[in-house]
């Protein structure tokens, strides 16, 4: 049999005839098996053969991260371009025999290489050390006869029956339940440490249903009863002898936390527009660097130089135009910026991420455990009697409440369990059954071999609680009928808490009664919709809206007794949905969320820095805007927009009913002003001003979230360019929206704590994860602080580091150019400079500059404007630009100055002392070099043989001082402080470096000393050169100054750049003055004389905003509905406006609401 198949990123693709294509084989999933089939078919294990031919399909199931070895390592990393440049450089230097700095090279590049190498190395451990750990474990496998056989893990493959031991395991694949519950710790997978119960996938088939109620197997839909891969089995239970068993459904990398380790090892790839442009930019200097190299050439053949001169020098250019110390260089900057994230508690594990953070203009925050506390408080109750609301109560923990259903259902329906005695689950469970005060206890696993397959749970009230028997009220003793052993309520059966359902239910027999008993928690509105109307209250929405509107989370009740019918056996097998209908509501638990204290501080620290921030969570869309209104996300005059779409139905097209969370029919001055705002609009000046006074925000839940993204694609970006608050979003609903707001040009931030986050803080430019569990290893960054104070320092991190990288390659660039001038000077009259002035200039100067200007921290707050995101920017070429046209003006003058001294003539080993030993030769002002005050310096008439590169002359010594004046002056015009990093004074290592190489020049350049000279290979000039050498440098760095600062800082940045002015499009509705900022940005352009148009912006989300500005129809007014239809074949009927953008899946229509 043959097999034709090909692995990509650890995943096997298959060929299939049938579908004439590629196939993935995930596990059992592809066979579409409904829930009874799990049961009557794969239930029962597979025979060695079925085995066998499966594993062909599947392989070993094993997540193996293979850790390279160091060969392979190496040589991926030398194979980098700029290794290879560098290779390639140090092999012409040798050849020019300058050993020295080829040396410093190879040094360095060996230095980085070993130690990228340990880094990649000890990431690659880490996490093979990660996966490795329990992923092999030996397992109890069933066999198709029923035998019970010891294997490694493995050797598993999908459709294998897995029997989890008593004392629990770490699961070594994903597999589903079909007998028992299991007690599982998923922190590796969601973060969260809390114990989550799993139950035995339901039989539909077994209870006596039709196959209505059977559907297909879905490891999302039915992961209740899924255990996943990498996760801790911590106590099991099984009934009447009968063996926890599972049917493997996913092995290896297919598995959950198969998926996890290949998005870590296969990142989707980070594509940020410095990196692009630094490559474009090197390509601009190899352009300057050939047309160097053709002059050098035609100049040395039109000089008959030698050809292995030829050669080497016009190579030699390429060298000095890119630099190959480039990548050290803007490494250091980054990694300085990780030590100094590390210092504060944020940990990286993708420092190129860094830079990219400097960028973000919006942070998506999860609310519970991000911005509000982790755990919920209990802020009262309030019970519902013959239909109406009582006033509200602070606690339940009172005598007169016992015995009522209220405190019942409070006290049985969760999911706790205890775990070496300590009671463990959900936080929210955790809150309201100790605000019973009353006691669990769950019978011992030899107790629980013994019962026939119910829950033996068991909650009963303290004895101080409880009433003497002639105190219970009429209603207390028609519902229970005590005896005289004690009040408990044992917990039957229990239907777990589903996010898709927003319910959990348990059914329960009260001790010495004769029926049972349902208890339903849940959403208000769900629990609301399964409840007997005539025991809803008639207020109840005014009152859910009033206590969410505060921002507390409402947890609604309800209750039925069953009938007599059902047994206990039979309620094991019967449906959650006859279970949960026509229940009694009982009233509402409210819980409350605290902010946390930091969380309104720093929202307004992003406010004023233009960032714009949304709220993403699982929460109450109406606790989500109260929260969003109380941390400030949502000023207090701003409108806010709730978007309902509800998907098709009934042969009518999906539409969104738009209406205000602030209730505007009973509002009436907000719906005055809307009128007002409306009728004002007569002409364009005044209706744009006033619109733009108006900021509205959207809010949408998940399932609105996912039927705009279905049949609204055209309106999806406009609603995310104003969405602040989305609700109740599933995990991959949330990653869905990262990859929105991205495709409108914003840089995401996301903060979460760790749960239910870990795919959008992976599909983020910058994700910072609050939880240090296992679960962060997803996560670009970690913070060990517990508060969203870290996304501030983050930011202001990245900017400083991502300005760090603009100064660091714009002084390459300009070191690598001012040498460039000055070699293609110097080879105009076939000289050079030396190798020790090289080396001193590279080495001494260069190096040193690099390493210590990146040392500059972050400013201490946050500003309005961003940094540019790319070197092709205005201001940075325009930089670069002048300051090249500066540097080459004062080395052409310069050079052609000192050909034009009185003194000047070709340089000779004599020109130095002939003012000494004969006088006859030149008056003594008109020698280039005096020497009868430096009595050290001895004659050595036998070195009067000519230099062969003729590096000594006038010529060469006056660049070399102009030129090595002129790093220091660029480096330290280059190196801006305010308003991204602290000023360069601050920075002592940078100022004492330069201080360091000022004073040394200028102690060369006025007290010249016969060994130093020597070793530069630098000439004696006359003192009047030197004043007028040192006047050239003070005018070269007065006029760099003023470029830089005066011109580009003050005039064109704010006349022509606007760059914090286009930043004011990220901020949207969370900045006061965004709206109105749109148009001041676009004056910025008009006031230049050069632009006579508004420019339209290259970012989507800034163009989508000027697109809204003058949009009359939006935002969508109150009392409107936006109905999706499909496109029109043809143009539209006459009358009939085209639709307002292009439809990408459809169109739409807005009709006023009855």
């Amino acid at each position: 049999m043959q097999i034709r198949y090909f692995t990509l990123h650890s995943t096997k693709y298959y060929w299939s005839d049938t579908a004439q294509n590629f196939v993935v084989f995930t596990g059992l999933e592809d066979l579409e098996v409904t829930c009874s089939t799990v049961h009557s078919k794969h239930s029962t294990g597979l025979s060695r053969n079925q085995q066998e031919y499966r594993r062909l399909f599947f392989g070993v199931n094993e997540i193996a991260v293979k850790v390279p070895s160091v060969f392979k390592l190496l040589i991926k990393e030398v194979l980098n371009p700029f290794y290879i440049f560098q290779l390639f450089s140090v092999i012409l230097w040798s050849a020019d025999e300058y050993y020295y700095y080829a040396a410093a090279i190879v040094f360095m590049s060996v230095v980085s290489i070993a130690t990228s190498l340990y880094t990649i190395k000890k990431q690659y451990v880490m996490l093979h050390d990660m996966v490795a750990a329990h992923s092999i474990v030996r397992v109890s496998v069933i066999r198709a006869n029923n035998e019970i056989e010891e294997a490694m893990s493995t050797d598993l493959v999908p459709g294998d029956v897995m029997v989890i031991p008593s004392n629990g395991t770490i699961m070594p694949c994903d597999a589903v339940l079909v007998s028992g519950t299991c007690i599982v710790n998923e922190s590796m997978l969601t973060g969260e440490s809390v114990p989550v119960t799993k139950t035995n996938l339901p039989n539909p088939r077994q209870g006596g249903r039709g196959s209505d109620s059977d559907t297909v197997y879905c490891t999302e839909e039915h992961k209740r009863h899924t255990l996943f891969c990498g996760t801790n089995v911590i106590q099991t239970r099984f009934y009447s002898g009968e063996l926890v068993k599972a049917v493997v459904v996913r092995t290896g990398f297919s598995t959950a936390k198969g998926q996890l380790v290949r998005s870590i090892l296969y990142p989707k790839p980070t594509d940020f527009k410095l990196y692009r442009d630094a490559y474009l930019f090197l390509l601009c200097l190899v352009a300057v660097a050939g047309i160097g190299f053709i002059y050098s050439i035609a100049l040395s053949i039109i000089n008959k130089v030698p050809a292995k001169t030829i050669i080497i020098e016009s190579l030699d250019i390429i060298t000095i135009t890119v630099p190959p110390a480039l990548p050290a260089a803007m490494t250091a900057g980054i990694v300085y910026a990780q030590r100094r994230l590390k210092h504060i508690g944020i940990f990286c594990i993708s420092p190129q991420r860094i830079n990219i953070c400097g960028q973000l203009n919006l942070v998506c925050f999860d609310k519970t455990g991000t911005l509000t506390e982790d755990g919920l408080d209990l802020w009262g109750i309030q019970r519902v009697e013959n239909k109406s609301f009582l006033l509200s109560e602070e606690n339940a923990y009172r005598e007169s409440l016992v015995k009522s259903q209220f405190v019942a259902c409070m006290a049985t329906c969760h999911s706790l369990t205890k775990i070496e005695g300590q009671l463990s689950g959900d936080p929210l469970d955790l809150k309201m059954f100790e605000a019973t005060g009353w006691i669990l206890e769950e019978a011992t696993e030899e107790e629980t071999s013994l019962h026939n397959r119910i829950m033996p749970t068991v909650v009963r009230p303290p004895k101080q609680l409880l009433p003497e028997p002639t105190v219970s009220s009429q209603q207390d003793m028609e519902l229970y009928e005590l005896s005289q052993s004690g009040y408990e309520i044992g917990i039957v059966r229990q239907f777990p808490f589903s996010s898709a359902l927003q319910r959990m239910s348990v059914v329960t027999r009260t001790l010495g009664e004769k029926r049972m008993e349902a208890f339903l928690k849940g959403a208000p509105e769900v629990v609301a919709s399964l409840c007997k109307k005539d025991t809803v209250p008639e207020d109840f929405a005014e009152v859910l809206e009033d206590y969410t509107k505060q921002g507390f989370r409402v947890i609604a009740l309800a209750h039925r007794r069953l009938e007599s019918k059902l047994t206990w056996h039979k309620v094991q097998n019967v449906s959650r949905d006859h279970i949960e209908a026509n229940m009694e509501f009982l009233g509402l638990i409210i819980m409350q969320n605290k902010l946390k204290p930091e969380t309104p501080g720093v929202l307004e620290d992003l406010r004023r820095a233009n960032i714009r921030t949304v709220m993403v969570t699982g929460d109450n869309m109406l606790t989500a805007i109260s929260v969003a209104r109380d941390c400030g996300m949502i000023p207090p005059e701003d409108r806010v927009i709730i978007a309902d779409a509800l998907p098709p139905k009934d042969g009518q097209a999906a539409k969104i009913n738009w209406r205000y969370a602030d209730n505007p029919t009973k509002s009436s001055g907000k719906a005055t002003r809307l009128e007002e705002v409306e009728i004002s609009l007569e002409d364009v000046s005044q209706g744009e001003e006033a619109r733009q006074s108006e900021r509205y925000h959207f809010a949408m839940s998940g399932k609105a979230f996912a039927v705009i993204t279905e049949h609204f694609q055209d309106l999806l970006q406009k609603l995310v360019l104003h969405g602040t608050v989305f609700a109740r979003m599933a995990p991959d609903q949330k990653t869905q929206l990262v990859e929105v707001l991205q495709s409108v040009d914003y840089f995401v931030g996301m903060c979460g704590d760790g749960a239910n986050d870990c795919g959008a803080l992976k599909r983020a430019h910058g994700g910072i994860s609050l939880s240090e569990l296992e679960a962060s290893v997803a996560s670009p960054f970690t913070s060990r602080t517990p508060n969203i104070s870290c996304v501030p320092n983050l930011i202001r991190e990245g900017r400083a580091a991502l300005i760090t990288s603009f100064c660091v390659f714009k002084f390459m660039a300009l070191y690598s150019i001012i040498q460039y001038i000055s070699v293609t000077l110097l080879y105009s009259i076939l000289s050079n400079l030396g190798d020790f002035q090289f080396l001193f200039i590279d080495i001494a100067i260069i190096l040193l500059i690099v390493f210590t200007m990146s040392l500059n921290p972050a400013w201490k707050e946050l500003v309005p404007r961003r940094p540019p995101s790319g070197l092709i920017s205005g201001p940075l070429l325009f930089s670069v630009l002048t300051q090249i046209l500066v540097c080459l003006g004062f080395q052409t003058m310069a050079f052609l100055w000192v050909r034009k001294q009185s003194w000047w003539e070709p340089w000779t080993p004599l020109s130095d002392t002939r003012g000494d030993f004969n006088q006859t030769f030149c008056l003594s002002s008109q020698c280039a070099c005096n020497l009868s005050s430096s009595s050290n310096i001895s004659l050595e008439l036998n070195e009067t043989e000519l230099d062969d590169h003729y590096i000594k002359n006038y010529e060469n010594t006056t660049l070399f001082y102009v030129s090595s004046f002129q790093y220091l002056i660029v480096a330290i015009v280059f190196s801006k402080g305010k308003p991204f990093r602290q000023p360069s004074y601050k920075n002592w290592p940078f100022v004492l470096s330069a201080c360091s190489l000022y004073a040394f020049l200028f102690f060369i350049l006025f007290y010249p000393i016969s060994a130093i000279d020597d070793f530069l290979e630098i000439v004696c000039v006359p003192f009047q050169w030197r004043l007028t050498i040192l006047l050239i440098v003070f005018v070269n760095a007065v006029v760099c100054i003023l470029v830089e600062t005066l011109v580009l800082d003050v005039v064109l940045w704010k006349l022509v750049f606007s760059r914090d002015k286009q930043g004011s499009y990220a901020s949207g509705p969370a900045a006061p003055t965004a709206q109105g900022s749109i148009d001041l940005w676009g004056c910025g352009c008009v006031s230049w004389p050069c632009c006579r148009q508004k420019r339209v912006p290259k970012a989507r989300y800034m163009h989508l905003a000027q697109e809204l500005s003058v949009d009359p129809d939006w935002p969508p007014k109150p009392k409107t509905t936006t109905e999706a239809k499909p496109p029109p074949p043809s143009a539209p009927p006459a009358g009939q406006p085209p639709p307002p953008t292009r439809p990408e899946n459809g169109s739409y229509r807005i009709i006023a609401a009855s």
